[in-house]
Order: structure tokens, then sequence, then C-alpha cells
């Protein structure tokens, strides 16, 4: 199937989901939003012929009203086409859908994601940290924090352009 074959199919079945369609890169990316994530991923993989999840990773945007995100990796592999699927949600109710019982491989993707960014996948059998320390009170890939350290006295800002 080509890009436009499947653009047309997405645009049929995901009319109101599908908020964006980019295929500047070698890549087709499409951003959908998140309650229609599972249904779209099983899609993919049932009638498209993606039956392998490449990756799935956070994003932090700051600054917009969805700023946690989730991107997914798919590859058809007889086919050699991949696609990138983007979702965001909030950081009040960081929350999307698990697709482990669609991808088991997604099990410890979606746990890094949460010990990581925060972002709970709701139906996930075993949410917990996985690479960090249970006991850690935030989330260490969110841009919350300064670039540099404010205390610092042995810096001389001309000696950067500033």
């Amino acid at each position: 199937m080509d890009n436009n074959s499947m653009i047309d199919s997405l645009r049929g079945k995901y009319t109101t989901e599908l908020f964006s369609i980019d295929e500047s890169s070698d890549i087709l990316t499409i951003t959908v939003n998140k309650s229609c994530i599972k249904e779209l991923v099983r899609w993919l993989k049932d009638e498209i012929g993606f039956g392998f999840l490449t990756d799935l990773c956070g994003i932090h945007i700051p600054g917009q009203t969805l700023e946690l995100g989730v991107v997914y990796h798919l590859h058809n592999l007889p086919e050699n086409k991949r696609i990138r699927i983007k979702t965001f949600t909030t950081k009040d109710n960081p929350k999307m859908s698990s697709i482990t019982e669609i991808f088991s491989s997604a099990n410890w993707m979606e746990r890094e994601t949460f010990d990581f960014y925060g972002i709970k996948f709701v139906g996930h059998p075993n949410l917990i940290r996985i690479l960090n320390v249970e006991y850690l009170d935030y989330f260490p890939m969110r841009k919350e924090y300064p670039l540099e350290d404010a205390t610092r006295s042995d810096k001389d800002d001309r000696f950067f352009g500033r």
C-alpha cells in the first residue's frame, strides 16, 4: 500500500481523530487524538500489515496545552513501509491507552516512558518504574528545570556570547 492509499484509508476511518499528516520526511507521520490510539494501532497491525512495533517513546514540549506526547513507530516488514504516530496529552492528566495486548514488546517501552515522563498507560499489566528507583518523586526527562545552574559563580557570560 502506498502513502496516498494509506492516507485515504486513514481519512476515511478516522475523520475527526486525525489531526495532521506529514509526508515531508522519509516516513509517513500522523498526529491523532489519544482516544483512538489503541484502535488505530490494532487496525494498522491487523488490516494494513504493520506487524512490528519498532519504538514507543515519550516527548515533552513545554508551553503547549498538550505538553506530553507518545510517539509510536510501526513497520510493515513485507512491504518495507514505516509509519510514525504521534499523540499528545496534558501534564495534569497524563493518561494513554496501553497497547501491550496488541504488541507485547510495548510492555518495556511503556514502562520506560512512564518512568521518565510520568505518562500512565491505562491497562498496562505492571506499570511500575523500570530504570529509576521507585521512590523518585519526579520524572527526569520532563523539561521542567532550568538548563543552567543560576548559582554558579565560576562562569563568565562574556565567553559564551551573552
